[in-house]
C-alpha cells in the first residue's frame, strides 16, 4: 500500500482519478480493453467528476460496481446504479459495457450467481474504492469473511454502516437503510491488478489509521489493502490527520 496525502480534497480527487486513468489506458495498451470497479458513495463524488474528464478510451472499457442494496429499486435516491448511471456512465462517451447489480432482483442469491458468471470473464485491471468509517471495504463490514471465494455474496451490514448512510444523507431515518446488500468480497477486490482507494474527511481519520498503519485483521477490513502491491491510498488532510 502506497500513501498519499494531499492538502485539499480536489487534490487527492483528482490525483486518484490521474492514477486510474493510467492504469486503464496500461491495460487498453497491453491487450486492448480493460475493465473497471467502481465504489460509490460520497467519498468518490470529486473523483469520479474528475475521471469522467480524462482521456481514456471508454469504448474498451467495461465496467462493474461494487455493491447494491437488497430490496430498493434503481429510481430510488440512494440506489448505487442510479449514482453510477448519472455520475459515471452518462458522462463518458459509451462504454463496452457496464454490468449492473440488481439489487431489486427476486432472489439476491441468484443475482450474485449471475454476476459471478459474467465476472469470470472480466478480471479487473483497475478497483477504484473507498474505506467505510467502520474500515469496510464494498459492504464488507466487520468482522469480513477474508476466505471466501466467491465474487459477490449476500452480506448483513451493520449499524455502523448503516448509520453511516443516514449520515451521508442518502435516508431520513436509520430505518429506511436496508439491512443487506450484494458486495464484492474481499479476495475478488484483491484479484485486482490496480487498486485505487479514495478516502476523504476527518470522520474517517481512525479508520484510515487502523487500515494503513494496524495489523491486518478482518475487524478492520480495509487493512487486507497492506497486501496488495499495487495498492494507492489517496488521502486529504483531514483524513490523514491521525497518522505520523
Amino acid at each position: 500500500m502506497r500513501l498519499r496525502v494531499f492538502t485539499s480534497k480536489d487534490q487527492m480527487a483528482r490525483a486518484a482519478a490521474e492514477r486510474a486513468a493510467q492504469a486503464l489506458n496500461a491495460a487498453i495498451a497491453e491487450r486492448g480493453t480493460a475493465n473497471l470497479v467502481l465504489a460509490t458513495g460520497a467519498s468518490q463524488f470529486e473523483m469520479l467528476a474528475h475521471l469522467v474528464t480524462l482521456p481514456v478510451a471508454w469504448r474498451q472499457v467495461t465496467a462493474f460496481h461494487l455493491d447494491e442494496y437488497i430490496g430498493l429499486t434503481e429510481h430510488h435516491p440512494a440506489s448505487f446504479r442510479r449514482y453510477l448511471k448519472e455520475r459515471f456512465a452518462a458522462r463518458v462517451p459509451g462504454l463496452a459495457a457496464f454490468y449492473y447489480i440488481d439489487g431489486s432482483a427476486p432472489d439476491p442469491a441468484a443475482e450474485c450467481r449471475r454476476m459471478n458468471e459474467i465476472l469470470a470473464d472480466y478480471p479487473a485491471d483497475v478497483a477504484c474504492i473507498g474505506i467505510g468509517e467502520n474500515g469496510h471495504i464494498a459492504f464488507n463490514d466487520p468482522p469480513a469473511d477474508f476466505d471466501t471465494r466467491l465474487p459477490y455474496l449476500v452480506v448483513e451490514l451493520d449499524e455502523a454502516c448503516r448509520r453511516q448512510q443516514l449520515g451521508e444523507g442518502w435516508f431520513a431515518a436509520l430505518a429506511d437503510v436496508p439491512r443487506r446488500a450484494i458486495s464484492m468480497s474481499v479476495h475478488q477486490i484483491l484479484l485486482s491488478r490496480a487498486i485505487v482507494c479514495t478516502v476523504p474527511d476527518a470522520r474517517k481519520a481512525a479508520a484510515v489509521r487502523a487500515a494503513a498503519k494496524g495489523p491486518v485483521t478482518n475487524q478492520v477490513p480495509a487493512s487486507i489493502l497492506q497486501r496488495h502491491p499495487e495498492c494507492d491510498l489517496f488521502l486529504d488532510h483531514d483524513s490523514a490527520a491521525l497518522l505520523n
